[in-house]
């Protein structure tokens, strides 16, 4: 038999009810690893960024040691920082979830990444920029807040969405600590006797509808930030006005 003639064979043993709830359940795990880890490891991100300034942290030993961090995490393979995690946690004795274990080597991979993505935002913004919120009086957490971030965006927001789908697709390494996502989805449906390219063809399916569900939503952050930076504040507020008229 053909490899078309064993797919249409097998097609309607393999998408049974139990076998699509099976894998919409592992679809379901690959999304909220990724959507946790990420939301996770961009807040510690901007924590790593932060503390990267001169002007807000002045301690240099701390500064140093944020910068070792985020060097350290960015360049060991995504793998082994999985295995180090899942084994650290072992030995530490507590009695964690897989999802747990892979969530947090998804949001130490992604703090790095992030970290990165925001010192480049941070550093978009002239020094001027600063000097002139300093002479203001203007607290450095503050200016922060309210001058640097709202222009350092459009610079953080497209490589963040870049990363983000590169760790989406890297979930599918938790298949090695025994997590249920996508890939370990497909190895037990083939190990039932499935044949691999109707079981791994059907993941891809679903991983590229994920990770394109993602770069459009990234798409339209990146449309709307640009109309808030490009429109001025009494042009946006104007449609308002005239629709309360």
């Amino acid at each position: 038999m053909s490899a078309w003639e064993i797919l249409l064979d097998e097609a309607p043993r393999f998408f049974t009810y139990w076998n699509i709830l099976f894998l919409t359940t592992a679809a379901g795990n690959t999304l909220a690893l990724s959507v946790v880890g990420c939301a996770a490891g961009y807040l510690a991100g901007f924590v790593l960024a932060t503390l990267r300034l001169e002007r807000v942290n002045p301690v240099a030993p701390l500064r140093w040691l944020c910068t070792l961090l985020v060097e350290i995490l960015r360049r060991i393979p995504f793998l082994i920082l999985l295995l180090t995690t899942f084994f650290a946690f072992q030995l530490s004795g507590a009695k964690v979830a897989l999802f747990t274990v892979a969530a947090t080597a998804v949001a130490l991979r992604m703090s790095a990444l992030a970290a990165e993505n925001i010192r480049a935002g941070y550093e978009s913004i002239h020094r001027t920029q600063w000097e002139a919120a300093l002479v203001m009086n203007l607290a450095p957490l503050t200016t922060l807040r309210r001058v640097v971030l709202p222009q350092a965006w459009r610079v953080i927001l497209p490589p963040s969405t870049v990363h983000t789908l590169s760790m989406i697709k890297e979930t599918s390494l938790a298949v090695q600590i025994g997590f249920l996502e996508l890939t370990s989805a497909a190895r037990a449906l083939n190990q039932r006797g499935f044949s691999a390219l109707l079981c791994y063809g059907t993941v891809l399916i679903l991983y590229f509808v994920i990770s394109w569900s993602v770069g459009r939503f990234g798409r339209w952050l990146e449309s709307r930030l640009a109309v808030r930076i490009t429109t001025p504040p009494a042009a946006r507020s104007r449609p308002a006005a005239s629709a309360a008229g």
